[in-house]
């Protein structure tokens, strides 16, 4: 099925979804974008892979004037702070939005967004790997079943070399990306672990350490979920290149041992040796395919704006606690 699409943003991002977006029917109509040399590069990538080039209307307002009668839907690929906006004024012009993670900056913008959804009618799928991947929602199907009995603790990592990856960027602007490195890269880990547990936190702990740059580079927080359960999450962003990156579910029958993009699924189970791969799952191949399902009601929603509200309430009370010195605070 043929998708009538308009890229909102056409930065490196935006390149890297374009070959399966293309593979899954999306029919790139216009681009939206204010920089001129990503539109060209953009457009060299979209000749690339054998596609016409499309105008380009950088003002988000006029774009939909425009052209918003011939278009089915949108993709956000734009800095953290332009989210809320973007997708609000889309959906209130009547298109189903796919908006890049993390969702907003905040819950009250999360709370906004699930409004306009509601009053619009329309579509919004967050284009998080781990909501959206076959293997997480299987095992956050698993857990809530209680097969595997009691949820006790989750563990969280993710190390990478990003502080060196990002100098220079919008990406270590606090007032754009509203965050550093945990707010970054570390969203995967942060709404995967929210997905798999399927519950919101009631209290936090946390400590961010910048490392000379103006947002968080390290951070370590401490949670207690609604049902009890305790949660222990790592990020360090200045680190040696091929690390990887776990989150581990601890339940009373089993364990469950997964990444934050939902790139794999082992689990053990009370009385095995080792971990068993569950192997009979599709590989998750893209957000925008998925997306398409969604509005073609082939599938529910795996990744509604409700898992980006429960991760941006945690992301509110990290920044609360960190600026506290590690205070717990509630998460409400």
């Amino acid at each position: 099925m043929t998708t009538r699409t308009a890229l909102i943003g056409a930065g490196n991002m935006a390149r890297h979804h374009l070959p399966l977006m293309l593979e899954s029917g999306a029919d790139i109509r216009v681009i939206c974008e204010p920089s001129s040399d990503n539109y060209e590069v953009t457009l060299d990538k979209l000749a690339e892979l054998g596609a016409p080039s499309p105008p380009n209307e950088p003002v988000l307002a006029e774009m939909l004037a425009k052209h918003a009668d011939e278009l089915d839907a949108v993709f956000i690929i734009t800095p953290h702070n332009l989210h809320h906006d973007h997708a609000k004024t889309c959906l209130e012009a009547g298109l189903d939005v796919l908006l890049e993670k993390p969702m907003v900056m905040n819950a009250a913008e999360a709370l906004s967004l699930m409004d306009t959804r509601d009053r619009t009618g329309k579509h919004l799928v967050v284009a998080f790997q781990g909501g959206l991947s076959p293997q997480i929602r299987c095992a956050a199907d698993l857990i809530a079943s209680g097969e595997l009995g009691e949820l006790r603790t989750v563990t969280g990592m993710i190390w990478q070399g990003w502080k060196g990856n990002t100098l220079g960027t919008w990406r270590q602007l606090p007032e754009i990306a509203g965050g550093g490195f945990l707010f970054d890269s570390g969203a995967h880990m942060l709404n995967t672990v929210c997905t798999l547990t399927g519950e919101d936190f009631e209290s936090v702990a946390a400590w961010l350490d910048n490392r000379g740059t103006p947002v968080d580079i390290d951070g370590v927080v401490m949670g207690r979920l609604q049902s009890g359960a305790l949660v222990t999450l790592n990020g360090c962003g200045d680190c040696i290149p091929g690390l990887y990156n776990e989150v581990y579910v601890n339940l009373t029958g089993g364990v469950i041992r997964t990444g934050i993009y939902g790139e794999r699924l082992l689990i053990r189970r009370n009385g095995d040796i080792e971990y068993r791969e569950v192997d009979n799952l599709p590989q998750m191949r893209g957000a925008w395919e998925q997306f398409c399902q969604v509005c073609a009601g082939e599938i529910e929603n795996p990744c509604p704006p409700e898992v980006g509200l429960r991760m941006a309430k945690l992301w509110d009370a990290i920044v609360e606690s960190a600026s506290k010195n590690g205070m717990p605070v509630r998460a409400s």
